[in-house]
């Protein structure tokens, strides 16, 4: 097992640009958000030995384009929170001594569909089997299925909703590179187009394009290289099913609590610990059983912290402090979006910089809540 503060994260950046662009195929994100970590870092891509990245380029195609031979790679596959994965694999795959310096890589051409192969659920799979013959057509009917059982379970209103997108578009306001930046209200919200009940669109995500990189070597190394290291504290990850209607339980996600547990005990911290917190938000839902299932509130109690604004600029528990999924962008895989603002936020270069910041809990779903993983970073060595 990791060592808790043995790897550093050393290099990080997003793509040049994010949002519509038609001109940039899935590849050439890719490779513009590795060469920028890559700047970020004083680093050529002849030192790096480790390649993780998921789509339709694996790392066969990214590390021969970039001319990286790798020692190590890795292509794990569960959706958007495959890098939250990625991380904790190449953590581990360091620790190990399988290779020294590791590029996480992801780039998407989610809105453009340049260089993207679009590929329908197959009939021959489970969720093509038994789940889209009853009228199912993708995520926004999807993760209507346990949010509608978690209001009947616990009362949240509809106006608790709405304010997990109000709350992330006041954050997405201080943002520069935030793709909606408009304040918006609670009547706004629910007055917006209805895309799957109850999910109207301000509580969907953005459809965009762009992509991001990490580079992780060893905390020993850290002091090699140009910018503030973000020391990887702890790690965890889980899968449940790939059918939603086949949950444990529509109110809680298995693979959110196991994968969190595990993160939280392997960095040795409480949760009165966590200064800032990013909670995948593909749909405004999530945020909730985040706060849940990792153990910030109790359960059916998410809705009302939101709304009572602990989570909002100057309020006890900064989360998804970029904009999230909602509001800053979200090309479809969304998790590397959320290490980039943790690790911003660990540097103290975050347009809206929590204060005084040490640890930060960076937490992703894959799936229609079928995968997740949990990184918790930290600015200071334990």
């Amino acid at each position: 097992m990791m060592k808790s503060g043995s790897i550093a994260i050393v290099g990080a950046a997003e793509t040049t640009e994010l949002g519509k662009l038609p001109h940039i195929s899935e590849l050439q994100l890719q490779a513009d958000a590795s060469l920028n970590a890559l700047k970020d870092a004083g680093l050529k891509p002849t030192d790096i030995d480790g390649v993780a990245t998921t789509g339709v380029h694996q790392p066969t195609v990214l590390a021969h384009y970039l001319g990286i031979t790798p020692t190590w790679v890795d292509g794990t596959t569960v959706g958007g929170c495959s890098f939250m994965i990625h991380v904790r694999h190449a953590a581990a795959a360091i620790e190990a001594g399988y290779c020294k310096t590791v590029l996480v890589v992801h780039g998407e051409s989610g809105r453009s569909g340049v260089g993207l192969a679009r590929v329908p659920v197959s009939p021959y799979s489970l969720a093509g089997q038994f789940e889209s013959p009853f009228g199912t057509a993708g995520p926004p009917t999807l993760f209507t299925i346990p949010v509608l059982r978690y209001m009947k379970t616990y009362g949240l209103t509809h106006e608790q909703l709405a304010m997990v997108a109000v709350v992330q578009r006041e954050w997405a306001a201080m943002n520069p590179r935030a793709s909606m930046r408009e304040p918006i209200t609670v009547e706004e919200v629910l007055n917006s187009k209805m895309i799957a009940y109850p999910f109207r669109v301000r509580q969907c995500c953005l459809v965009t394009d762009g992509g991001g990189a990490l580079i992780l070597t060893t905390a020993d190394r850290a002091a090699d290289f140009p910018n503030r290291p973000v020391y990887v504290l702890g790690t965890g990850e889980s899968v449940e099913s790939t059918m939603i209607s086949q949950m444990a339980d529509f109110t809680s996600s298995r693979a959110f609590r196991i994968s969190g547990a595990n993160a939280f005990a392997q960095a040795g911290i409480t949760h009165k610990d966590v200064d800032h917190l990013m909670l995948y938000d593909a749909f405004a839902h999530l945020p909730i059983y985040g706060l849940e299932d990792l153990g910030f509130v109790d359960r059916g109690e998410a809705g009302a912290f939101i709304a009572a604004r602990n989570t909002a600029p100057g309020g006890k528990l900064p989360l998804n402090t970029n904009g999230g999924g909602l509001s800053y962008m979200h090309s479809g895989m969304y998790g590397m979006y959320a290490l980039q603002e943790s690790v911003r936020q660990m540097r103290g270069l975050a347009p809206a910089q929590v204060a005084g910041a040490k640890i930060s809990v960076c937490h992703g779903v894959g799936g229609m809540f079928s995968a997740s993983g949990t990184i918790i970073m930290g600015n200071e060595r334990p």
